[in-house]
């Protein structure tokens, strides 16, 4: 049973009330990701997170682990794009020590200088893992390249020297200005009852004030063209992709099937075409990202340099292609698919709970999975085809390709 109530102070919470668990999933979301930090503070959304674990008033750093490895929970954060999120999932036993603890460390972290210190060497260590993970990095040079490194294209982990100039001063000013109530979600799925919930956090977040304008967007420009950045791998990583749709588009499920059929999957086009029949990958996928205002439409492959140019153009054509291509019956399975996958992430307290919150975030509204199915079903083959027209049909395309190549076209 879904429940939208809001605390003394007006932060909206989201509940769920599912039936037959025992676990509950309980997570602070606040609207602020890399998007909305300078290039002189890329990153800091980020560090701060990481900064949040590092003790409060009552509880040192250890003392913070041991208490949720006792309760055998997960207490964890991620910070995206346009949102941070902090969460504690847990046996609903537990769930006021897991409340107490989660908002102790959200409201009362010391973010002491040594720790700051510290944390940059191991924030700089994630920087230096990603780049040697070339399957990873390539999605970071080519969101940087599309969206010319500012704005959505402004990386999550920001760059070594940012982090490096981060200080106590900084990480509050970043709390003072985002972490407000205007820019605060909570979301809870699991073994719950609503008005315990409430009362809970109502004692803690509750009670805070600060508040400040909502976040104000300016489109950002999509960019064509190729960029290569020679590396010493043992493959080449390639991203292929064209500007795709805001989050709340009203096309945003044909989107979802088009990406399906074209990408998603065992079945999809290009994993049949590129990995299965022609041999010449092992990992090929499509995927759409999607923000406030805008969005992307990619697909990732890791080839051979002896290779890569023929996927590219394999991938190019299938693309340019499709509007003329696609069937009905490849429209019917990609139905079928997606209402799969969406019951399958939703059978988890902590899919409940991320749902419950971005649906909040973007939508404003709670939408039932018996809806979304509904509107998945309702998509027709016309819609489909009219979409990949407009994203395909004038090829303008970008193209960022990593490994031991010093040219690509598409």
């Amino acid at each position: 049973m879904f429940k939208k109530e809001y605390l003394d102070n007006k932060i909206p919470v989201l509940l769920e009330r599912i039936k037959g668990v025992r676990s509950v999933c309980l997570g602070i979301w606040v609207k602020v990701g890399s998007r909305y930090e300078t290039k002189q503070k890329n990153g800091i959304s980020h560090f701060l997170e990481h900064m949040l674990f590092k003790g409060t008033k009552r509880r040192s750093q250890k003392e913070i682990a041991v208490e949720i490895d006792s309760l055998g929970g997960d207490l964890n954060a991620y910070t995206s794009k346009e949102t941070t999120t902090f969460y504690i999932k847990l046996l609903d036993d537990y769930l006021e020590k897991g409340t107490d603890l989660l908002m102790d460390i959200f409201l009362h972290s010391r973010l002491p200088e040594d720790e700051i210190e510290k944390e940059k060497g191991i924030v700089i260590e994630e920087i230096k893992m990603v780049e040697d993970t070339p399957d990873d990095y390539i999605h970071d040079l080519f969101s940087e390249y599309v969206w010319n490194r500012e704005d959505i294209g402004l990386g999550i982990l920001g760059t070594k020297k940012t982090v490096r100039s981060f200080t106590k001063k900084d990480l509050v000013e970043h709390i003072r200005k985002h972490y407000t109530i205007s820019n605060t979600v909570i979301s809870c799925a699991g073994n719950i009852e609503h008005e315990e919930v409430l009362k809970w956090l109502n004692s803690s977040i509750g009670k805070i004030s600060n508040d400040s304008q909502p976040h104000t967007y300016s489109k950002p420009k999509f960019h064509h063209g190729t960029k290569v950045v020679t590396k010493d791998c043992a493959e080449v990583h390639l991203c292929i992709g064209t500007e795709g749709i805001a989050q709340g588009s009203p096309e945003r499920y044909a989107m979802l099937l088009m990406n399906t059929v074209i990408g998603a999957g065992v079945s999809s086009r290009l994993f049949q075409e590129i990995r299965e029949q022609r041999g010449l990958a092992y990992s090929v996928y499509s995927y759409t990202s999607s923000y406030h205002d805008c969005g992307l439409f990619g697909v990732y492959v890791g080839t051979g340099r002896k290779k890569y140019q023929q996927v590219i153009d394999i991938v190019r054509d299938e693309l340019v292609t499709f509007k003329d291509t696609v069937s009905e019956d490849e429209l019917t399975r990609a139905k079928k698919q997606l209402k799969g996958n969406l019951v399958l992430a939703l059978e988890s307290t902590s899919g409940r709970m991320n749902n419950l919150a971005r649906q909040e975030i973007y939508y404003g509204k709670y939408i039932s999975p018996s809806e979304i199915m509904k509107a998945i079903d309702g998509v027709r083959f016309s819609e489909v085809r009219e979409l990949s027209d407009r994203l395909f049909t004038d090829r303008k395309f970008a193209l960022t390709v990593l490994g031991p190549v010093k040219n690509a076209l598409i």
